[in-house]
């Protein structure tokens, strides 16, 4: 059973397992020791972790992104690497518009207020102490557009907005219209992040990505933390070039000294968006079916490059 109340127990039908709920970075060599195949999220995977492990052939992964395994490696030694693809698409589509209209009703700043008595010492039957918009009309700007991107696209079109893509692969569909990396700050009311972390996309979002956009843009991070210079975006929201952050990631996790802890209209959640149960059971059956498949050597969702 996860701290998250999840059963593992249907790895049990594959053979013989071990399991650890917390790993330390430095543990991991010795816990993988000699093992056929691991199951595991976040913790890195380099090659010098798979060249101390010879044992090693197949490596899941409870997650969709794959920044923190070697794949050059484990392809040159036949270590096959499987992601969960498209598990928490509609988990995490719906926590950026969670994020998104926290930050356009001010619900958690009137849900305070109320409580702390703002409400019942007023003489008006509502309150304004903290503005408020609406989406109707709104250029929303994605950056990245594979299954979650698409799917936050086709709920933006739901609130009559606009939607702008950024992407290295672009496939018109009749929802959104692609754009120039500078055209999309230039021109979105909220910029949201829907992209793996590489070499080429680290730090993608900073100081001079913050100037380029439109004043007062909401930045959205769903993705992963590395794609954000944290110092450039605490800058740019304090200087008031951007109106806020909403970020469900940030670079160090958990949390460590962040320089975005207590930022006045930056809102961070712990990486909970694709945490909901019915969310991790389908990750669940999906990391089992990728396991059952390589046993019998049929593997799927394989992983072959950044």
């Amino acid at each position: 059973m996860t701290p998250g109340g999840l059963s593992l127990d249907v790895y049990k039908d594959f053979g013989e397992v071990t399991y650890y709920h917390t790993s330390r970075q430095d543990q991991v060599k010795e816990r993988i020791g000699d093992a056929d195949a691991i199951l595991l999220n976040k913790l890195i995977i380099d090659a010098e972790i798979m060249a101390a492990c010879p044992n090693l052939k197949y490596i899941g992964l409870f997650a969709t992104g794959f920044n923190t395994i070697d794949i050059k490696y484990a392809a040159e030694h036949g270590i096959t690497v499987c992601n969960a693809g498209s598990y928490s698409t509609n988990a995490v589509a719906q926590h950026t518009f969670a994020l998104i209209l926290n930050h356009y009703n001010q619900i958690a700043n009137y849900h305070a207020a109320v409580q702390d008595g703002v409400w019942e010492r007023s003489q008006l039957t509502t309150l304004y102490d903290f503005p408020t918009d609406e989406l109707d009309g709104k250029v929303i700007g994605l950056i990245g557009y594979g299954h979650i991107g698409k799917r936050v696209a086709e709920i933006a079109r739901a609130f009559n907005m606009k939607v702008l893509v950024y992407t290295r692969t672009p496939k018109p569909d009749g929802i959104a219209e692609f754009v120039s990396f500078e055209e999309l700050l230039a021109n979105s009311d909220i910029i949201s992040l829907h992209l793996p972390l590489n070499d080429s996309t680290r730090r993608m979002m900073d100081a001079e990505a913050f100037m380029k956009c439109k004043r007062g843009a909401l930045l959205v991070n769903t993705a992963r933390g590395g794609l954000v210079d944290e110092p450039a975006l605490k800058a740019a929201v304090e200087s008031g070039q951007l109106s806020g952050a909403a970020l469900d990631a940030i670079t160090v996790e958990p949390m460590r000294n962040c320089i975005l802890k207590g930022v006045d209209n930056i809102v961070i959640t712990p990486h909970a968006a694709w945490a909901p149960m019915s969310t991790r059971l389908r990750l669940r059956d999906i990391t089992t079916a990728c396991l059952k498949a390589w046993i019998e050597g049929n593997p799927i969702n394989v992983v072959s490059e950044l």
